[in-house]
């Protein structure tokens, strides 16, 4: 079987739900288990007219000045951006899976700005919908959590050691952030295999 290739993506918001709010811009990085990479992709959306921004995330962003202008420079709509991204993801070689920190907030607005744009989903399953990606994709934060055997309440990403970053700032730019948690996994990765194997048949773990 050929070995998946994980889209490690992150994105920027006005607001902390796609119910309301829009979607500014994300970013995603192919990479195999190993670190190889398989090329990015990065896009800056429109907001939506049917949303509106957050007033507490705006006043976030106006304390973030060059990441707010990096994600809203160069806009283009999201029924345009988002097709693309699912050729894009379409043309990796072997199955793909969906990979972000949390899966909670980032894979809920890819989820639904596939759904809305391209007809298609994050998550993979039973859908009679184009299906671009496997399984029920990779959280991060709560991979690295587990693996790392903290309590849960210790989970955050910024616990973890620089060096599991490749010492890639996390700026807010969608394309740095989603290089940083790449790596991220890779090193997650390499914690997983030094834990003993858990055998049995695909169906024992369904």
């Amino acid at each position: 079987m050929a070995s998946p290739i994980f889209v490690v993506t992150d994105i920027e918001a006005d607001g902390p739900t796609p119910l309301h709010s829009s979607m500014l811009s994300f970013a995603s990085v192919a990479i195999d288990a190993d670190g190889k990479s398989y090329g990015e992709f990065e896009a800056v959306l429109t907001p939506r007219a049917d949303r509106k921004p957050d007033a507490t995330t705006m006043a976030w962003w106006a304390s973030q000045p060059e990441a707010w202008d990096y994600a809203t420079k160069g806009a283009e709509a999201p029924e345009i951006v988002m097709p693309r991204f699912a050729d894009w993801v379409d043309a990796l070689p072997g199955p793909k899976v969906f990979a972000a920190a949390p899966m909670m907030f980032d894979g809920l607005w890819m989820d639904h700005y596939l759904d809305e744009y391209a007809g298609t989903r994050v998550l993979g399953g039973p859908f009679k919908t184009r299906q671009i990606f496997r399984g029920g994709g990779v959280c991060l934060y709560t991979m690295a959590g587990t693996l790392r055997g903290a309590p849960y309440l210790d989970w955050g990403m910024s616990k973890l050691p620089a060096e599991f970053y490749g010492h890639i700032p996390h700026t807010h730019r969608a394309i740095d952030d989603a290089r940083g948690f790449a790596q991220v996994l890779v090193e997650l990765f390499k914690l997983s295999r030094a834990l003993p194997a858990i055998t049995g048949s695909a169906s024992d773990f369904r």
